[in-house]
């Protein structure tokens, strides 16, 4: 029996009683959710986090579900976040009890066990959570449309995470293959922070081009309430550690009851948890969460959250997304937040509570970030999203889903092609580029046919696709994915092996406890006996076997601290934007920390302040060199490719540079050549450095020479399936994995220069890793528009830049006094004469 609502959709009367029993009603975006589903569409509801999002995707499965007659594969619940699946099964099987509906409920993750996995191909539940990959692989078996042949519904929640990733494309072929399964498939998406609403309904539309998709925003609720620190500490002109705040955080979080305290890499997350405990006189609960700690710490954090045991988590993008703590009453952002949708993203993780206001705070690292987080306060003030839109789909993306599809059942190139054209990454590949991707994926390509390895698919009498051997989907299901990361070492507790004539040289001890991982390049770094931070204890390196790294336990007082290639989050075009007017406006100023203002208004007095719609370029000489410095404002990616390229230009042009050093503000170049006297001579010309061409020629003579190439060669090769990380019984090394990708790309360097792969990398160089877009938008917008200051000293700007030039790295309390001291120098030299 069904119980109307009014101006929603239907829900049975048990339901609409379980939320009378708790005083609750369906608020109105989640009845819109239903209505809209009955009505044959599709739904993408755009609603703040703590909405009930998440409910609003379950209530058409739960409605539909509720006389218990439905069998097989009801609903399909993808989520970015193993995590957050889990975190959906606890929450949902609550009321399923309660309520005592026939509807099983089961998540499928890595951690899931091969029986079960087995279990749920032949025996799904009505309900089942899962992720991006684990749906490629349950596509890739045979007669996968058993399981799905009856599926109804498929939920994406936190949807702008993936369809900006290659998760995203591999996820949309997915979806395309899950239409082509189930006719009657619906789709419902979930998304909190999303600036071209418009793209993402296109984007889970394109699988089923005749059914409608309905763009639905939730309306009302509070407003989140955002300040930044007010310190009387001195402020930082540089680093990213926040030192100088440890104190007032420590109080802060004293004074609140559940504080989630949110930096952006992970090793300022291991700089301020150990900071925080070495103060922890009161004996807080405070605890550290990131991606390299071991999955069980990371789970015991989550309960403890979740049971409301800690005060405090010092933590990385990995508690980003969807986990629903409601006692969690302030967020807190150390360092800036390089994005608006990124800061209402993390700002919703506190009080899950519509109508009572999300609390956060934002806590500057330096000079520069003040500046950054008042234009997030103004862009959150005013809602304003600036998440990415999605991509175009990559080659080696797409090599991986067509050879899944093969180890499905074979298949002839033009259902799948029509099939792929359904993916909305895909929608506008050409067909030619399509026959080549399926060329490489069986044969390797004109430059590796002749090797029977690269041979994975063979072609039928009928004209059908097939695997070579069952081998091939073997090892295609063991390296199925998407998220390549720098290679990765077991970090593994064991008894300290020192011995009276010092240390051996191999680690002693076995079976001690995972701690968790880190990047294979960082202990390249160390010598036996190093000290360094993790998982917020201080460690001793013993050394490594295989892909294991083996630490005891220390008592260093400076400790080194990893350095993790993760987690680094560029600059939003629309921040950085932001910040060029604050700057640009001096009335404004006033509203920043007087040291701030006093800063630019002694720029003023010693150069000029960075206009909105040019770009500044200082340049002055220091001991025996010559210094340039700009400020683009783009972000640390473009400018570092800007800095590799101008530094191409001014060889060429006989100015002598040494080398350069971009912060996400600014980039400083440093050279023997008078770079004053060659502008004021007209023997350097700022528009000609500076013209849009250095992104053609120069480019790619840059990218030929340089080691990155490779690198993103070897992320290509390794998604395509051309490189396997993991055999039966084995797992490549780093090292391996590098060495045969550097083999394989000389080769199609030098006899395939057009092959799909060199391709793919090209693409996610530009993409990615160099910004190339963003900086080609730069150099359009400042041309004609350049200001150059030649200077007889430093500038108040140029001071942060020029503190990481030529420094030494320094580890410990030590580092911030001796920045602050390099600062006090440059400063003295900047108001010379003042």
């Amino acid at each position: 029996m069904r119980g109307i609502l009014a101006e929603g959709g239907r829900l049975p009367t048990i339901i609409t009683e379980w939320f009378a029993a708790r005083g609750w009603a369906p608020r109105q975006h989640q009845l819109d959710v239903l209505r809209s589903y009955e009505a044959g569409a599709n739904q993408l509801l755009i609603a703040p986090t703590g909405a009930g999002k998440t409910l609003a995707g379950f209530l058409p499965t739960l409605s539909d579900l509720v006389d218990g007659k439905f069998e097989g594969l009801h609903t399909l619940y993808i989520s970015p976040l193993k995590a957050l699946a889990v975190d959906v099964q606890r929450n949902l099987s609550a009321p399923i009890a309660e309520m005592r509906l026939p509807i099983r409920v089961e998540a499928r993750t890595g951690d899931t066990s091969a029986a079960k996995r087995a279990r749920q191909r032949t025996r799904p539940p009505q309900v089942l959570l899962t992720t991006p990959e684990q749906l490629a692989l349950l596509i890739s078996h045979p007669k996968a449309e058993l399981m799905f042949g009856a599926l109804q519904r498929v939920v994406l929640d936190e949807l702008h995470a993936l369809v900006t990733s290659k998760r995203g494309e591999l996820l949309s072929l997915g979806l395309a293959r899950l239409a082509a399964l189930s006719p009657r498939l619906q789709i419902t998406a979930l998304s909190a922070t999303v600036a071209r609403p418009d793209l993402l309904r296109d984007w889970i539309a394109q699988p089923l081009p005749d059914r409608e998709t309905e763009l639905l925003h939730m309306k009302g609720g509070a407003p989140p309430e955002l300040a930044i620190l007010e310190t009387e500490e001195r402020l930082p002109w540089a680093g990213h550690s926040a030192a100088y705040a440890r104190a007032e955080l420590y109080d802060i979080i004293k004074r609140h009851k559940t504080t989630l305290l949110f930096v952006n890499t992970r090793s300022q997350a291991e700089m301020l948890f150990q900071g925080l405990w070495d103060m922890n006189d009161d004996m807080l609960p405070i605890a550290l969460h990131h991606g390299s700690l071991s999955v069980e710490q990371r789970r015991k954090v989550e309960a403890a959250m979740a049971d409301g045991r800690l005060k405090a988590v010092v933590c990385t993008s990995t508690l980003d997304l969807g986990i629903d703590w409601g006692d969690v009453d302030l967020v807190v952002q150390v360092g800036a937040p390089k994005g608006s949708s990124r800061m209402l993203q993390r700002i919703g993780r506190a009080n899950h509570r519509l109508d009572e206001p999300s609390r956060a705070l934002l806590v500057p690292s330096n000079r520069f970030e003040v500046l950054e987080c008042e234009a997030a306060v103004e862009a959150v003030s005013e809602g304003h999203q600036d998440s990415e839109n999605p991509h175009v789909g990559g080659y080696d993306v797409l090599a991986q889903h067509i050879l899944g599809m093969a180890c499905a059942e074979p298949f002839l190139a033009d259902d799948l092609f029509a099939e792929i054209s359904h993916a909305w990454p895909y929608r506008d590949l050409p067909r030619p580029q399509f026959d080549r991707i399926l060329d490489f994926v069986a044969t390797g390509g004109y430059a590796l046919r002749a090797y029977e390895r690269y041979a994975r698919l063979r072609q039928t009498d009928d004209g059908r696709w097939r695997i070579a051997n069952p081998q091939v989907a073997q090892q295609y299901r063991l390296n199925i994915g998407t998220i390549i990361e720098e290679p990765m070492l077991r970090v593994r507790l064991v008894r300290s092996r020192s011995e009276k004539k010092g240390r051996t040289t191999g680690p002693i001890g076995a079976g001690g406890r995972v701690l968790g991982e880190m990047e294979e390049s960082f202990f390249g770094t160390l010598t036996l006996g190093d000290t360094f931070i993790f998982g917020g204890e201080v460690v001793a390196f013993e050394g490594i076997k295989d892909n294991e790294a083996f630490v005891s336990r220390a008592y260093a007082k400076d400790p080194k601290i990893p350095s993790y290639m993760g987690g680094k989050f560029p600059l939003s075009t629309y921040l950085a934007e932001r910040v060029r007017r604050i700057m640009d406006s001096p009335g404004e100023w006033n509203k920043m920390p007087d040291q701030v203002s006093d800063w630019l208004r002694l720029q003023q007095q010693v150069s000029v302040v960075p206009r909105r719609d040019s770009l500044l370029v200082e340049t002055f000489p220091r001991g025996t060199q010559h210094f340039m410095v700009c400020y683009p404002f783009e972000g640390r990616l473009a400018h570092q490719t800007l800095g590799m390229l101008l530094t191409r230009r001014l060889e060429r042009m006989r100015a002598r540079p040494l080398g350069f050093v971009a912060s996400e503000y600014s980039l400083g170049i440093w050279g023997l050549g008078d770079l004053s006297a060659l502008i004021r001579t007209g023997r350097l010309s700022l528009d000609e450095l500076f013209a849009e061409d250095m992104l053609g020629d120069d480019l790619e003579d840059w990218l030929d020479e340089s080691a990155l190439m490779k690198r993103t060669f070897r992320n290509c090769a390794i998604i395509a399936g051309l490189i396997e990380r993991r055999h039966p019984g084995k797992e490549k090394t780093g090292r391996q994995i590098t060495m045969s990708s550097d083999i394989i790309y000389d080769v199609l360097y030098q006899h395939e220069p057009d092959h799909i792969l060199i391709q793919a990398t090209r693409h996610d160089a530009a993409r990615g890793l160099l910004d190339i877009e963003r900086l080609g938008q730069m150099l359009a917008r400042i041309r004609s528009h350049i200001v150059h200051r030649p200077l007889t000293q430093i500038s108040p700007l140029a001071v942060p830049v020029m503190l990481d030039i030529g420094r030494e790295p320094i580890f410990g309390e030590g580092r911030e006094s001796a920045m602050a001291d390099a600062a006090d120098e440059l400063i003295r030299e900047a108001m010379a004469g003042r």
